[in-house]
Formats: structure tokens, sequence, C-alpha cells
């Protein structure tokens, strides 16, 4: 209940909030994606047991602080055990987070950081948290989750030292639960290891039945021949879920002949048939053809964790003859799992193609196929070691270092097709890239802090016609060659290139999704055939401070992200030929720009940045006689339309005008404008959420105000004097610092505020 001194604080500083409204909205919405989680496919047999006994360990009823280790070898499911616990226990908590592949995500240069995050976005609602070190996120932690009942799981962890300031189930409400898995049962010691919970290897007929869902997909053999060689392929598999899945998937619709062969090579190996897994592994994949076994290799190597579609992009513009559906052929051999669109792999099936990998030249890293391993890619970088026989390099180095580049370092690679860089500095001179390139990733985004800046130096027959991506960011590039017949390229990344001066014709890849330029501060002009880029879906020129050329017509039919922001050069829009009718963001914030198009060529705009850009007078706006809203008729009802004119120099009392299309605008900022009143027709906003006019100096009254606003802004708003009936629907309202409001008016708003809104003054 708020008293009136509660409402009088709450005008005069906006202090509350309305902190109680949001904290019920927050707790409403946790409950509700909670609950999506009762709802889930059937697990594997014999996981279902083993969560029921995870959940007798949790004890969730009880209002005591716990934390339960999942603890058993790999590939003995684990993780999915955890899953099904988490998916049939979250909705009983406040808030709920799966934190997968914890010791992956720990080898990376700010991987806590990342943990950290995903914690507090998954615990809060989904709101991004912009954490810059490890003691920020732990205090958030501890100040923000204290009073919550929380359901934390840690998937696959093998060390403690970075977690452990963290990880406190004593930082959470009373009643939380924190869940471990883990290969080492001493690291759960730190916990008290009250609370473990051993995975053991599933028992014959358990193993049976699992086998036979993946071999039959049935819970039995269809037969007693089928009965008696799936005996022998579960005796191989040592109860390990894992085997089984790979085994009954590989055999799955094969005859017994082929079976009996299978089984009889198993039996063969080394003489130890039933000691290790690694055997089904590699019989697994020894029985592939040799382009799927490449896919796999690059899968283990380099893109574990990636889009999916992202890598069958790359693979099928590399030399190898991918088939369209080999990614669903891993699927269906148990090799790999899609999650939310990642691929996703066993630690286990990783090791092993890393394994496969080095075998090919263990004493030589240049002779291999595939680099990842730090001290290798160092060693073939730096002492110029690279053969013919690399296909693919990744720099992922233990902390962000640096490694100076020879303009021999890439002489001999020929056939090199990927080259990905994860968090190393680049210096010195990159000569003799390969024509075979499928994927560059130089991305110098680290060396922003640092003196190195390597020099890309494209010769003249460079023309790597399989292109897909093309990032090299933050290098010392100061003229792009044109770079002709490349169809498969969808992504160029030139951001930071700050020596860069014009962008030349980039007809010849036509199929370019996304053309990054931000930060090229010495770019002045970019070719006109970027303005018809039929596939173009992102253009970025965000800072490029002195582009005064930029394609004269815009014929982006895909385009949904354009930024000119701080082009302060560029003073004319291009001319627009049709409709423009996938964009939805524009930016012009702080650039030249002084005139617009009409906005009837964006019929599907959700975002119009103009914050203290150029615009000389009130005709050159989106409300004005030249550029106008009132032309689009046929405005869709889907769009939600937010409009930015914050600085813009507004002074004249009826920049507002009655539009058609007015019934799209949700969002409108007119904040540190010279503007004295607002007029009449913004009720005509129907639809208008939140109306933002801080610091606006020169306003004295607002005489009415949309009916469905629920934000209105006006700290600093020095001369209100006057302020309207508020709307039934507000429910954020920030006068701080409006010293013209009179007792009176204050007085007057406190009532208004209790009536309208249903606030108890008692």
């Amino acid at each position: 209940m708020l008293t009136k001194l509660n409402v009088s604080l709450f005008f005069l500083t906006g202090r509350y909030e309305a902190a109680f409204i949001n904290n019920f909205i927050a707790e409403i919405s946790t409950e509700l994606l909670n609950r999506t989680y009762l709802h889930v496919a059937s697990y594997p047999v014999g996981i279902e047991s083993c969560a029921k006994e995870v959940e007798e360990l949790l004890g969730v009823g009880g209002n005591d602080r716990r934390v339960v280790g999942i603890w058993g070898t790999s590939g003995i499911g684990k993780t999915t055990i955890a899953r099904a616990v988490y998916n049939a226990s979250a909705h009983k908590f406040d808030g709920s987070c799966f934190l997968a592949n914890v010791r992956e995500t720990l080898t990376l240069n700010d991987g806590v950081i990342k943990l950290q995050n995903t914690l507090l976005s998954k615990i809060l609602c989904g709101k991004k948290w912009k954490i810059v070190d490890v003691h920020q996120g732990i205090n958030l932690i501890k100040n923000r989750l204290r009073q919550k009942k929380i359901l934390l799981i840690l998937d696959d962890v093998d060390k403690l030292g970075q977690l452990k300031d963290w990880v406190d189930v004593d930082c959470f409400g009373e009643g939380s639960r924190v869940i471990i898995t883990t290969k080492d049962r001493k690291l759960l010691n730190f916990y008290g290891g009250q609370w473990i919970y051993e995975v053991k290897k599933l028992g014959y007929d358990e193993a049976l039945e699992l086998f036979s869902w993946n071999a039959f997909k049935r819970n039995r053999p269809p037969d007693d021949d089928y009965l008696r060689l799936a005996q022998r392929a579960i005796v191989h598999a040592q109860g390990l879920p894992l085997a089984l899945n790979l085994m009954g998937s590989y055999l799955r619709n094969e005859s017994i002949g082929r079976w009996q062969d299978v089984l009889n090579n198993y039996d063969s190996y080394g003489g130890e048939p039933y000691t290790d897994i690694q055997i089904i592994l590699r019989k697994t994949y020894d029985a592939w053809d040799c382009n799927l076994q490449k896919v796999f290799l690059d899968i283990a190597c380099f893109f574990k964790g990636e889009n999916k579609d992202y890598v069958l992009q790359i693979l099928r513009s590399s030399t190898l003859k991918v088939r369209q559906d080999c990614i669903e052929v891993l699927v269906e051999k148990a090799i790999i799992t899609i999650e939310h669109n990642r691929i996703l792999m066993h630690d286990l099936l990783e090791k092993m193609g890393k394994h496969i990998v080095y075998e090919e030249s263990p004493t030589e890293p240049g002779k291999r196929s595939r680099l990842w391993h730090h001290e290798d890619v160092r060693d073939v970088l730096i002492d110029c070691k690279g053969t013919e026989k690399i296909r693919g390099i990744v720099v992922n180095l233990p902390k962000p270092d640096e490694i100076p580049l020879n303009p021999k370092s890439f002489l001999k690679m020929v056939y090199l097709e990927f080259f990905i860089n994860r968090n190393a500095h680049f210096s010195g001179r990159v000569d003799n890239l390969s024509n075979s390139l499928r994927l560059i990733e130089f991305d110098g985004r680290l060396n922003i802090d640092q003196k190195h800046t390597y020099v890309l130096n494209l010769r003249s027959n460079f023309q790597p016609r399989h292109l897909v991506k093309f990032d090299v960011s933050y290098s010392g590039i100061s003229q792009l060659k044109e770079f002709k017949n490349l169809a498969n390229l969808t992504w160029m990344n030139l951001s930071g290139c700050e020596f860069l001066k014009k962008i030349p014709d980039l007809s010849g890849s036509p199929n370019i999704r996304k053309l990054d330029l931000v930060g090229c501060t010495s770019l002045v002009e970019v070719h006109d055939s970027v303005g018809c880029l039929d596939k173009l879906e992102a253009l970025y020129l965000s800072g490029c401070s002195k582009l005064s050329g930029f394609a004269k017509v815009l014929r982006l039919r895909s385009l949904r992200y354009l930024y000119l922001d701080g082009c302060r050069s560029l003073k004319s829009f291009p001319e627009i030929e049709g409709k423009m009718e996938s964009l939805l963001h524009l930016g012009i914030e702080e650039s030249g720009i002084r005139e617009l198009p009409s906005i009837a060529y964006f019929t599907d705009l959700v975002n119009l940045k103009a914050s203290d850009c150029e615009l000389q007078n009130i005709q050159l706006l989106p409300f004005g006689k030249k550029v106008k809203f009132d032309e689009v008729s046929s405005c869709s009802t889907d769009v939600h339309l937010s409009l930015d004119l914050e600085g813009c120099n507004l002074s004249e009392s009826d920049f507002l005008a009655p539009l058609v299309c007015w019934s799209a605008l949700e969002e409108l900022d007119l904040s540190r404008n010279n503007f004295v009143s607002l007029p009449d027709c913004i009720s005509k906003v129907v639809n208008l959420e939140a109306l933002y006019l801080r610091d606006c100096k020169r306003l004295r009254e607002i005489p009415v105000l949309p009916p469905k606003l629920e934000e209105l802004h006006l700290k600093d708003c020095t001369s209100l004097e006057k302020i309207p009936k508020l709307p039934p629907r507000l429910r954020y309202l920030n006068l701080c610092n409006c010293s013209g409001l009179s007792g009176d008016e204050v007085a007057k708003f406190e009532n208004n505020l209790l009536n309208e809104v249903g606030l108890s003054s008692s």
C-alpha cells in the first residue's frame, strides 16, 4: 500500500518508479517462463528413474540451502539427468538457470563473465547485463539474488577455482539448490559432499532397451537372431548410454550379415574388445565415407557450439563434396545434437576427432590438416612451418597475447580454407593468403588497446572465389581491391580499419548479407554498387566521420538494419527506388544528414534514431512537409515504431500534426528540445506507451496525454507549470527537478494519480 508521502517522493524525485508493480510483473513472468519446462519429451531409458533419485536428494520442499553433485564417468548421462531434473523442478523456484559446458566456457578469456551474465539474465527475466569484471559480477549476484529461491545447474565442471567465490548457495535465498555435474568427486568435497548422486552404468535390461530404441525404434529386438547380436553389442558398450546410442544408431536398418561384420570387427580390436569406449567411437568413425569423416573433424576441431546454418554454409563452400543432409546424418548417427540451432558434440567425440588429426603428424604440426592447440599455432605461424597439408587453423590462446606475423607465414598453406582468430593480437605483415580460403576471421578487435596492428596485403591475383566470410577488422589495410566473382561471400567485416579510404565495386559479391564498416574513420567513399546488393540485410557505417559519398540510390529490398550515426560529413540521404519494406532500424544520430526521404518508403520501420543530427528545419523532419508519415495509408498494424528526436533543436509548437500512421508509434523521445508546449494532437498517438521530454528547459505545459501512455519522463523540465490529467495506464512518472510546478499542482497530481491508477492512500 502506498501512502501520500510515498507518492510525493515518487513525483518529486523519481525514486519509487512503481517498484511494487515491476516486482509483481517480474514474478509472474518468471512463473510463466518456468512453467514452460513442464511439458518435455520423454528421456532415454533409465534417465527418469535416475532423475527422480536426484530430485529426492534435492529435497525441494525444504528451506535449507543445498548443493547436490551428479558424479560419473564421461558418456554415462550426467548432463541428461541434470536436464531432466531441471525441466521437472524449475517451476518450483523463483528463478532457474542451466549453465551448460562450464568447463569449456571457462577456457575462454572472459568465460566467468559470460557465465555470470547468463545467470543474471536467466534469473532476472531476461534483462541484459553488462558485467565488466568478475568482482562486479559477484557483487551483482549477491545483491540481486540473495532474496530469491534459485535452482542453478552447473554442467561439466572440472575446476572450482573460478567458481567458488560466486557459486555459493548461501548467496541465494532460502530453499535454493545448486546441482553440479562432474567427473571429479573430490571437487564436490568443497561443498561438503553430503548430497552426491553417483551415476552408474545401465544394467542389462535398461541397456538392452536403450540400445533397441536406437537400433530398432522399439523397446526389444524384433527376433531372437537380432536379440543375440544386440546382446553382443551391449557387452561392448559396457552400460554407457553414449556408446549404446552410437552403436544402435549406426546399426539401424542394417542386415544381420552387416551386424555380424561390425561386431566381429569390434571383437578383433587389439585383443581387448570390452575395455574402452574409444574402440566403439573409432570403429564408428572408420566406417564412414571420407567426406563425412572430414565434416566430423571440422566440427570437432572448429565448429562445435556454432550456429548450424552458418556451419553448413561454410562446409558447402569447401572443397568437400558435402551432402545437403550431412548434419542430419550426424544427428541420426548420434554424433552431434542440435540445440537452439547450435551444434553440440560430446567431449569424448571431440577428443577423438582431435586425436585423429594429431595422429596425422605427431611431431610436425605443420603437416597436419587442422591446427587448434595454441603452441602448435604459434610455432607454425611465427616460424613459417606451414605446409600444403593445412586446411584450417583456430587461434585460441590461454590468455590474449601477441603473435608476430611474417610475410611468409601463410606462403606454403596453399590449401588453407579456414582461419579463425579467437583472442590473439597480431602484428607484422600478412601476405600470400590462399585462394582456397572459405573463412577468414582475423578479427583484430583485440588490438584496440594495443599498439600492434597487422598490415594486410592482398596481392593482385588474390581471388578466393569460395570465400564466405571476410573479417579483417582493425587491420592496417589501406586499400581494398575489387573482388570479382565471389558469389559465396555473405559477410564482410572491415570495422576499425582506420586507414581504409574507399570501398570498391562489390557487384561481384551479390550475396553479401552483412557489411560492417563501423569506425572506418578515413573512409570517404562507398561505391554505388553497395546500394544494389539485393541480399544485403545489415549495413553498419557508424563512426565513419569523413564519409561524404554513400550510394546515390538505394535498391535494398532485404535491408533490415542501416546505421549512419556519427557520419558528420554525410549531408544527404540516398534516393530510394521502390519501397524498403524490410527496414526495421534506421540510425542517423549525430550525422550531417539534413533531409530524410519519405517515411512512406519504410513501411515496417520500428526504430528511427535521429538525436543530435543536423536536420535544419521542421519541414525536414518525419512530421513535416517533405517527409510525410501521412502518405502511409497502408501502415501495417503489426508495426511498432520507436522515434528518437532527442536534441534536434525543435522549437516550433506545431511540429506535430495528425497523421494516418501514428497508430504505429509506441515510443517517442523529444528530450533536449526547445518547444514551449506540446500540441493537442499528441493525444492522437493512440498507442504511444513511452514519452520522453527530459531536459526540455522551455516546456511550460502539456495540454493532454495519449490514452495508453505508461511512462512519462519529465526530469529537468524546469519551466514546466502545467500537467494534464494522467492516463489510466501510467505506471512510471519522473518529475525530478521540475522546479516550476507549484504546490497546488503537485497536490492535484497526487489526487489524480491515486484516483485514476487506483492506488490507496491509506
